[in-house]
């Protein structure tokens, strides 16, 4: 196979990814504290390829990053609602490990606890679970937890040295990854309000536009390269 085939052909791969990541944005444009994804591309050359392709060259994903903008913090006037201003997450005890999030949408769980939606375990400082039982509930600016006037905890946020390396791990919750998580010294909560998902619709459709623009033209490039290029290449052949 041509070279420009292999080009093309990687080409057409890279933005199949980009179609399942912005599919992905898309469906989570209206989840509490999600985080788009970035991409870039670069060229890899096959070292295999030197001797009887030289230009044979491999376009892949250059590997994504979150996109740590601030979303639009809404005021929702829930007590179990609450936005962080600034970096940091918060800290969510699951059975696959620590996970992090922007999503301060959180509810009680069944055995009194402070939860996230799925029920999984908030935080507070020490890793210590934040027991709220089933009578009012208030948070201060600083993330300490109140439940009838008592306290009875203190948000755990943490931060990272480089929050776009944080990875995915389903919705609004993001893994560490090979970082390590550092408790923040200085915390600015805004109580009753949830920091809503960075996604612009508008610009996920123009680039999912350019994407699939993109597939379109290098698929027709192969079609050329096979059907009219390579065809006619060898009726002249078979003539000779």
């Amino acid at each position: 196979m041509p070279g420009g085939h292999y080009i093309a052909l990687s080409g057409m791969r890279t933005r199949l990814s980009d179609l399942d990541r912005l599919a992905e944005d898309i469906a989570n444009a209206n989840t509490t504290g999600y985080k788009a994804e970035r991409t870039a591309r670069e060229q890899v050359n096959r070292p295999t390829f030197d001797d009887s392709l030289q230009t044979a060259i491999d376009v892949v994903q250059g590997g994504r990053r979150m996109d740590m903008a601030t979303g639009s913090i809404t005021p929702t006037g829930r007590d179990l609602d609450v936005a962080i201003e600034g970096p940091g997450f918060f800290t969510v005890q699951t059975p696959s490990g620590m996970r992090y999030t922007r999503d301060g949408h959180f509810t009680r769980g069944a055995d009194g606890t402070l939860a996230v939606g799925d029920g999984n375990a908030v935080l507070a400082q020490g890793d210590n679970t934040i027991r709220v039982g089933t009578g009012k509930v208030s948070i201060d600016q600083d993330g300490t937890v109140h439940n009838n006037g008592a306290v009875v905890g203190k948000l755990q946020i943490t931060e990272f040295e480089d929050p776009g390396r944080l990875e995915r791990a389903g919705g609004a919750m993001l893994a560490a990854g090979t970082q390590t998580p550092v408790e923040a010294d200085q915390v600015d909560l805004r109580p009753g309000a949830l920091e809503q998902s960075n996604v612009s619709v508008v610009v996920r459709i123009a680039e999912l536009t350019d994407v699939a623009r993109g597939f379109d033209a290098l698929q027709r490039a192969i079609s050329i390269q096979m059907n009219d290029i390579d065809g006619k290449a060898i009726e002249h052949l078979g003539r000779r």
